[in-house]
Order: structure tokens, then C-alpha cells, then sequence
């Protein structure tokens, strides 16, 4: 019901869960902000995630909730502040990869299914930095079109918005985004460990959250793989993304400062 409160009613809903993806929040509008976005969704997810504390406190969740790049700290600390594991709360930027598997398998002509893109940084505009030198389909496209195709992943995204005219943001490749999300964690915690991009805490860069490739295992998230090689442009793009992203995540943190989980 709109306007109760999660923790009231989830009870029955998330005792026993391993998985919780969160698709929550309102999506964004031609012309907001991703802060004025924030300012709305972070009490939504908090209410989520407040609840999932309670329930179902060793679950993975799976936050699409915009902007993840300051929701999942805000979150994270909330975990951490309620001495629950932050690595729990796990964003889920897998629909940057698949939409770079997707332009590249145009591209080059080849099937996307055999492509894999490892997009690192975080999950809006400029931050979306995606790895093509990493992938040997990637790898054969002259440098010249790499930018073009760069900027076309980053703004996927606004792109929908736009086409739709504000009647919804991006959903159904969200929604196999996230089943492609959902089915490697439940992988990882059966035994059979998957590699996936995630933005989550991390110590890969000089900041606190960052998108990268981790492994999940049993127990979620049990390895943050380092960067790799990267070639000079995408050196140079990683840079510029991380000072966005730390104002960004910085948001998250103050919020995280002035609320506490019940």
C-alpha cells in the first residue's frame, strides 16, 4: 500500500530470502536531475532496505533504484551503521553492459551473446565507462569510432527517457538486466561462481564505491577483481568519471550521516 511503511508489512514477503531485487523509486524525467531524483528515491529504497535488515539480513540486494551512484552508499552505511555487512548492498549496473554488447554485436555483426564489455566506474552519464580494449570482439573496432560508441552507451539511458517523454525510464532491458544479475548471484550462492560488473564498495581506486567486476560465490559477493589493462583513452575517461562519481557518492554519504535503520 502507498504510504505504509516496508518494515510494517514485508515480514511474510522476505523472511527466508537469499536475493531481494529492489526495483523501487520513482524513474526519471526529461529535464530532473539525478539529485532531485535522489532526493525522492533514497527514502524509498531506505524503506526497502530498513525492512530487508530486518527479514532477511544475510540476502543480497540488488538495487535499481536511481541514482544507484548515491543510493548504494547511502545504503551501504546504513548496512554498515546497523553492523550488517555493506557488501550485501550490491547496485546493478548490468544493463551498461549489455547495452555495450548489444552496439558492439551492430557494429562488428557479430552475436552479443559472445561479447562481454566490462563497464567499470558507475552507473550514469560520464561515470558509465565502458572497457571495449578488454573484449576481443570490442578489440577489432578502429579507435576512431571507439568515442562515439562510448558516448552512445553512456546515454542510452536519457536516450529512452527522452523517446518515451516522460512516461517511463528504461524497463524492459532492465528487466533482463537484472534477471542476468539475479541468475549469476543465485549461481554464486549454489557453489558455482559467476564474474558480473557491480557497483558496490570497493578498494580497486581511491574510491569508496566504484563499478568493477566481482565474483559472486557462496555468500554473495566474495572477490572485487582489480581493473586490468586499460588502454590510454579509457586510462583518461576512468579519470574524468571519478570526479563526478565522488560527488556522487558523496551525497550518499551525507545522507547515510543523518539516518540510521530502524
Amino acid at each position: 500500500e502507498v504510504g505504509k511503511n516496508p518494515i510494517d508489512h514485508l515480514e511474510e514477503c522476505l523472511t527466508g530470502c537469499h536475493l531481494v531485487l529492489v526495483p523501487a523509486g520513482v524513474p526519471r524525467k526529461p529535464g530532473m536531475s539525478r539529485d532531485d531524483l535522489f532526493k525522492t528515491n533514497a527514502g524509498i529504497a531506505k524503506g526497502i532496505v530498513e525492512a530487508c535488515a530486518k527479514y532477511c539480513p544475510t540476502a543480497v540486494l540488488g538495487m535499481i533504484v536511481n541514482p544507484v551512484n548515491s543510493v548504494v552508499p547511502a545504503m551501504a552505511e546504513l548496512y554498515k551503521k546497523k553492523g550488517l555487512d555493506p557488501m550485501k548492498i550490491v547496485g546493478i549496473t548490468t544493463l551498461d553492459v549489455v547495452r555495450a554488447n548489444k552496439f558492439v554485436g551492430e557494429i562488428t555483426g557479430k552475436n552479443p551473446n559472445f561479447i562481454n564489455i566490462p563497464v567499470f566506474g558507475g552507473h550514469a552519464g560520464s561515470t558509465i565507462v565502458p572497457i571495449f580494449s578488454q573484449d576481443k570482439v570490442a578489440a577489432t573496432i578502429e579507435a576512431d569510432k571507439i568515442p562515439d560508441l562510448d558516448t552512445h552507451v553512456q546515454n542510452a539511458g536519457t536516450d529512452v527517457v527522452d523517446a518515451k517523454g516522460g512516461k517511463g525510464s528504461a524497463t524492459l532491458s532492465m528487466a533482463y538486466a537484472g534477471a542476468r544479475f539475479g541468475r549469476s548471484v543465485l549461481a554464486g550462492l549454489s557453489g558455482r561462481k559467476r564474474v558480473e560488473c557491480v557497483y558496490c564498495m570497493s578498494d580497486v581506486t581511491d574510491l569508496p564505491y566504484f563499478a568493477q567486476k566481482v565474483v559472486f560465490g557462496e555468500g554473495g559477493i566474495t572477490k572485487v577483481l582489480p581493473l586490468g589493462d586499460l588502454n590510454e583513452y579509457e586510462t583518461k575517461r576512468l579519470e574524468e568519471a571519478k570526479v563526478q562519481l565522488k560527488g556522487e557518492i558523496e551525497t550518499g554519504l551525507k545522507y547515510a550521516e543523518g539516518e540510521t535503520l530502524a
